[in-house]
């Protein structure tokens, strides 16, 4: 039997393995057996570089911390030796750990998880290939800065050739003239049709002497 102080570290063990499951975005499990100590030491550094915990844990105090988390799907895989990679990225882990598998196959992948759910190896590998944080980023921010860069190159342009912005804006408006007078010219055009109505007025006129024709009667009356 155990003694009480052995007991107090495994469950202090336990807490804190706990604690890293509960702050961690995604989880992969692997069996590092046969890994020399230069190929374990680039393995850490590569993990350690992106942001990775990765440490060594006895199945039995990882099982009991799985419990508590609810992660009780990962007892049917924790048997051999465990090495746990835990990241608040999302990819990193499966990323570096299956690049790492591909040139050492002595590297064996058990199972992962990701926001309290056990993955399949089949979601693992889509999650391994998946972009990494800082390639979307980039990606983003190479889109978001393409206009920017256009507007460097054009006033890098300008500066080199001597053209003053003034005088872009003078052979932009001078350009821009014709046009308008072009369109005036049609409205122009359209002044004679105004002008159609006013033809009609010597109708009135050739009805002035239909109006004088009683007047020539007047002398008749007179006799």
């Amino acid at each position: 039997m155990p003694n009480e102080k052995v007991l107090e570290t495994k469950k202090a063990q336990v807490v804190e393995i706990v604690e890293a499951l509960k702050g961690a975005t995604t989880g992969v499990l692997v069996d590092y057996r046969g890994l020399t100590v230069e190929e374990d030491t680039k393995l850490r550094n590569d993990l350690r570089a992106a942001g990775v915990k990765y440490f060594v844990v006895k199945n039995t105090l990882l099982r009991l911390a799985a419990n508590q988390v609810g992660l009780e799907e990962l007892d049917s895989i924790l048997h051999g030796p465990t090495a746990l990679a835990i990241s608040e990225d999302p990819v990193a882990p499966a990323k570096i750990l299956y690049d790492f598998a591909k040139d050492n196959d002595k590297v064996e992948i058990k199972t992962g998880f990701m926001d309290g759910k056990v993955l399949s190896q089949d979601e693992l590998t889509q999650l391994a290939k998946t972009p990494s944080k800082d390639t979307l980023i980039a990606k983003i921010m190479g889109s978001l800065n393409a206009p920017v860069s256009n507007l460097a190159r054009l006033l890098s342009t300008i500066a080199e050739g001597g053209v003053e912005i003034a005088d872009l804006i003078a052979k932009k408006n001078s350009e821009e003239a014709p046009v308008e007078e072009a369109k005036a010219e049609p409205v122009a055009e359209e002044a004679p049709v105004a002008e159609v109505p006013a033809e009609e007025t010597p109708a009135a006129e050739v009805e002035a002497p239909v109006a004088e024709t009683p007047a020539e009667e007047t002398p008749a009356d007179a006799e």
